[in-house]
């Protein structure tokens, strides 16, 4: 039951980001800490949620370069 609780959270997040994406930042914190929860029980993480933690942080990092490069 948990992984689907999960999964329902991160859905739930996911179409915050689409219906907003200014706040795409606090989703993949979110996220973050989700995945985090996920370690510190021991339970296994998602492949597909790590991809996707992992894909979200390098598209901030270059907003951020492009944004200091202004």
């Amino acid at each position: 039951m948990v992984f689907e609780d999960l999964m329902v959270r991160i859905n739930m997040l996911l179409n915050d980001m689409e219906n907003q994406p200014e706040d795409a930042h606090q989703v993949l914190e979110q996220i973050h800490q989700e995945l985090n929860q996920m370690k510190a029980t021991g339970q296994p993480l998602p492949d597909d949620l790590v991809q996707l933690e992992r894909r979200l942080e390098r598209e901030f990092e270059a907003i951020a370069k492009d944004n200091s490069a202004s």
